[in-house]
């Protein structure tokens, strides 16, 4: 157990009492549904797009990527440069207009505009459980931080650091989540930068990671390079860390998955869709890829650190309180552990209370985020549409409200599921496959053909939901057991690894999502085209950019940012 110094609790205090204080002064603005839900359309292109980042930026993340930078190395930043940036430029430049243009308050409102009402129920469904799961995953990896570091009780833990997020969210809505979230992406900006110039010092800089790594990579049974190059062993699934192949990777995360979320989950559309006007919304993403294209050196780094430094700590059972072994024999390591415990281990009194409040800052972000989108979803897309039909304003101000309480209270539920998983960024990717992949599919054919139809896309989802759930239903990775991990219909085919199987489970689904939807589209009567102006692309005008300087047009920052991701993927091959 670390023992904090005063100046620690009190950099914490201070922080807690912020992110409060913004909560109690944003309520007065907060008079309606539209304030509470969607900032009333009025948030700069800037705030927007450090929100956008941020509210991706969650414990997931965070701790997330450090453990996935300990478990399979350099090659995690293929989630960023591959599995990020581009799809983030995509929704900048072609889906930013229909979600804006439409001026729908959710996703799943769109799909109604888009097709009807079942398959807008539908994505609101699997929708609110993705954040309660995601929402979940936060509070596990923060319960689990208090407990590591503070000695507190895993339960209690959970329960003070959620009562504080529900505090700012229930007063403010989401203009305090919005303004709290750039307020995090500073600190954890400003608290992870000594972190990693202290790790690459204590390690002998680049080259003296490299060599530890190469050590522990031919211990593996791997290239020694493999932990330090992010292409050169992609050729087969069992040549590198991350267990899978080019073609799964560049399919199954920089195509599907990638896509999938960044181009379709509220959680992150919701901040560019609370800007100012359609330029804003449009640049919103694209200002948010700027620094996301650098964040594997600020939060991948960090675990690959504590591998070479040798302090990851192994995983323990409960059962016997001791080391917990893997099929073969092998101490089983708690990779989540790998960034606190850097923390722990480089920083002093005072920089550690820094350190703590990054990590703090980042599950609030993270957790602030889906509550905020699934108490937007639930009031409008489920209990509007389906329970209380016609109501006032404030009496879904009032809904909203209720939703966050609840929302907070089944994320503590899905928290002890994620206690199973020893990477909490696998668990997410694999929410990812049932839920974001398939709706992918729906939207690219929705938005770019208007052939579609609504009952292909509501039968399209669904099927490609239960695709994903039989082909993870029917695999396993190596080393698991059958369970939530996969192959309750049996171990019919094996994977290198959990990401590997949830690679192939997103690609099943999106296949499975786009065929179906494509032959039931040719099968049914499609909607008049007067009715899909303004939602499909061949029947929209090409967005203005008005009069806004080069640096600021959508189509600038793409290139910056697409060419800046190319040249790191060249520099790591």
């Amino acid at each position: 157990m670390t023992h904090l110094t005063a100046i620690d609790y009190l950099l914490m205090l201070v922080y807690f009492a912020v992110v409060l204080v913004v909560g109690w002064r944003l309520r007065r603005s907060t008079q309606t549904s539209t304030d509470f839900f969607l900032s009333g359309r009025s948030i700069p292109s800037w705030v927007a797009g450090l929100a956008f980042i941020s509210a991706n930026l969650g414990a997931q993340e965070v701790i997330g990527m450090g453990a996935s930078g300990a478990k399979y190395g350099i090659a995690t930043s293929h989630f960023y440069w591959i599995g990020a940036i581009p799809a983030m430029v995509f929704v900048g430049l072609f889906m930013m207009p229909f979600y804006y243009g439409s001026r729908a308050r959710s996703v799943p409102e769109y799909l109604k505009l888009r097709f009807d009402e079942k398959t807008r129920s539908l994505n609101a469904i699997t929708f609110a459980v993705m954040t309660i799961m995601s929402s979940g995953i936060s509070m596990y990896a923060m319960g689990k931080l208090f407990n590591l570091l503070l000695g507190w009780s895993f339960d209690v833990s959970m329960i003070v650091a959620a009562l504080i997020v529900l505090a700012y969210i229930f007063l403010g809505g989401l203009t305090s989540a919005i303004y709290n979230e750039v307020l995090q992406f500073f600190l954890i900006v400003f608290g992870f930068a000594p972190l990693v110039f202290l790790g690459l010092r204590a390690t002998g800089g680049w080259s003296g990671l490299t060599s530890k790594l190469e050590q522990i990579s031919a211990a593996r049974g791997f290239a020694p390079g493999a932990l330090t190059h992010a292409w050169r062993y992609m050729g087969d699934s069992s040549q590198n860390p991350i267990g899978v192949e080019w073609f799964g990777l560049a399919m199954g995360l920089g195509f599907v998955l990638s896509f999938g979320y960044w181009c379709t989950d509220f959680l992150v559309v919701q901040r560019a869709m609370a800007s100012e006007n359609m330029a804003a919304a449009r640049r919103t993403p694209l200002i948010a890829a700027i620094p996301k294209v650098l964040f594997p050196f600020l939060v991948i780094l960090p675990g690959m650190l504590a591998l070479g430094q040798g302090i990851v700590p192994a995983k323990i059972d409960p059962a016997t309180n001791a080391a917990l072994l893997d099929s073969a024999g092998h101490i089983v390591l708690d990779y989540d552990l790998s960034t606190p415990m850097m923390l722990v281990h480089f920083f002093p009194s005072g920089m550690l209370g820094l350190g703590l409040t990054a990590l703090l800052a980042s599950f609030m972000s993270g957790m602030a985020g889906n509550v905020t989108a699934f108490n937007t979803v639930w009031t409008y897309d489920i209990y509007q549409s389906h329970i209380r039909k016609g109501a006032s304003d404030q009496h879904y101000l009032w809904m909203g409200r209720v939703a966050t309480v609840f929302g907070i209270v089944l994320s503590i539920g899905a928290a002890y599921v994620a206690n199973s998983f020893n990477n909490i960024l696998d668990l997410l990717q694999l929410v990812f496959a049932f839920v974001n992949a398939p709706l992918f599919a729906t939207f690219a054919l929705g938005m770019f053909w208007k052939r579609t139809t609504g009952h292909a896309a509501f039968i399209g989802l669904l099927a490609g939901t239960v695709a994903a759930a039989i082909h993870h239903g029917i695999s396993l990775a190596a080393g698991a057991t059958p369970g939530v991990k996969g192959g309750y219909f049996g171990a019919h085919i094996l994977y290198r690894s959990e990401l590997g199987q949830t690679f192939w489970t997103a690609i099943a689904a999106w296949v499975t999502c786009f065929v179906i939807t494509i032959v039931v589209s040719l099968l049914t009567r499609p909607r008049p085209d007067d009715e899909l102006r303004g939602l499909v692309y061949s029947l929209t005008p090409k967005p203005s950019e008005g009069d806004v300087v080069w640096y600021e047009r959508p189509t600038v920052l793409a290139v910056i940012v697409l060419a800046i991701a190319l040249l790191l993927n060249l520099i790591f091959f």
